[in-house]
């Protein structure tokens, strides 16, 4: 007779790695992840050395800078302990790129161990730690902006989707072009700026179909690129800097904000 599988435990410590445009731009998202974590009983451990992953130099050619870049972050995560990212692109890079970066480096088997341990924020909460959520929010409609690494390296489709669908005062419109990029992608937005413009004005007519009073991705590049072409629409339409019909959020402070009631 086979003995019967036994439920994998949960964590009780994760590492977080913030990321650079969390840290720039978007710090009370990164906040907000770490809250949501120690929600579930968590300790939340944030090396403070930490920096970058590498991807911008990576994606622009830049190897052995991408390379000297991320072998700085691995002797932060020692153990086993699961790493958490509150990006799909930045958990892309080190979990899908950083095998074959250090490919042939002395310190390639630490980088397979420290790859196999990254977690994107959404996909931790849902397939790990299973979360469940109640709403203290006002009704609200929404949609979800998935970014191009997250859905096509990391796998995350569903799980950010399936989260905001468990508030009871949310509506979850999705968008019609949900797989299309916005534009950003790193450095491809200043190398091709006008192909760029052309893919975000796409995204914001999609967004602006769904009537959300707000959009919600997990990638805060999206974010900043969405987010500026909306200010860019809003200058052109003459409208005052308050009254903008659509907002931008990283799901981690949206998730924050509903079960608190804020």
């Amino acid at each position: 007779m086979s003995a019967t599988p036994q439920p994998t435990p949960k964590p009780t410590r994760v590492y977080y790695f913030g990321t650079c445009l969390v840290d720039l731009f978007f710090p009370d998202a990164g906040m907000a992840g770490i809250e949501l974590l120690q929600s579930q009983g968590l300790t939340v451990v944030f090396p403070q050395g930490q920096s970058c992953c590498g991807q911008p130099a990576y994606n622009s050619g830049y190897r052995a800078e991408a390379l000297k870049v991320a072998r700085a972050q691995l002797g932060l995560f020692p153990g086993e302990d699961p790493i958490v990212v509150p990006s799909g692109s930045c958990a892309g890079m080190m979990k899908k790129h950083w095998p074959d970066l250090f490919r042939g480096e002395p310190d390639e088997a630490k980088a397979v161990q420290v790859a196999g341990r990254v977690w994107e924020l959404t996909q931790f909460l849902v397939q790990v730690l299973d979360v469940r959520l109640t709403d203290k929010g006002e009704p609200v409609r929404v949609t979800w902006h998935a970014s191009c690494h997250a859905q096509r390296e990391m796998g995350v489709v569903e799980e950010p989707k399936s989260l905001l669908r468990q508030l009871a005062n949310v509506e979850l419109v999705e968008l019609k072009r949900e797989k299309e990029c916005c534009g950003f992608g790193g450095t491809f937005a200043v190398r091709h700026p006008e192909i760029s413009a052309a893919m975000v004005g796409d995204k914001l007519a999609d967004i602006a179909d769904t009537g959300a009073a707000r959009v919600v991705s997990g990638d805060c590049g999206c974010l900043l690129n969405i987010a500026g072409a909306l200010e860019a629409a809003d200058k052109s339409a003459g409208r005052p800097a308050g009254n903008r019909p659509v907002g931008g959020q990283h799901i981690a402070q949206f998730l924050k904000e509903r079960i608190h009631g804020q």
